[in-house]
């Protein structure tokens, strides 16, 4: 079975990810949704929320594993029996930060491939930036991400 990983801090699963993933998964035996655990970041969710949501935003999909990992990606993926990254690319900007990673992680890792895919209409301009930013300034987020994800907006805004 061929296995993808999709990284990323997932702070939180948007709509675009979710549309990455379920593409994936026509190509893939399996995905990996790898969340990073990612502190330098500052997390709006725990490492634990995150994979909650996760879980619960893709559970309609049957040949996905979400799990966090606190490691290089290279040595995560082989500990997931992968050689091969998903990486999303909405603009110049990602696809150029993207390349410099994929060529970092070939480096280290010979025979790693990072598999590019870009968003489907309508998704290129939804960031987990933007949704949060939105979010905490009581715009509406509802139509940038599932439900679940919604609701644990407005009530960590709450709180």
């Amino acid at each position: 079975m061929n296995t993808v990983i999709y990284p990323g801090t997932f702070n939180p699963i948007t709509n675009g990810h979710i549309d990455l993933v379920e593409r994936a998964s026509k190509l893939f035996g399996k995905v990996v949704l790898a969340i990073a655990y990612s502190e330098r970041k500052q997390p709006m969710f725990s490492l634990d929320e995150r994979i909650d949501l996760c879980q619960q935003a893709l559970s309609h999909l049957d040949n996905i594993e979400v799990c966090g990992f606190n490691n290089l990606l290279v040595e995560f993926a082989q500990s997931k029996n992968s050689n091969t990254v998903l990486r999303g690319v909405r603009s110049m900007k990602d696809f150029e930060y993207e390349i410099q990673m994929a060529d970092m992680n070939r480096a280290m890792t010979p025979g790693f491939e990072t598999v590019f895919l870009t968003p489907s209409d309508g998704l290129s301009y939804i960031s987990s930036t933007l949704v949060r930013e939105i979010s905490t300034m009581g715009g509406d987020v509802s139509s940038f991400v599932p439900a679940i994800v919604l609701d644990a907006l407005n009530e960590r805004i709450k709180s």
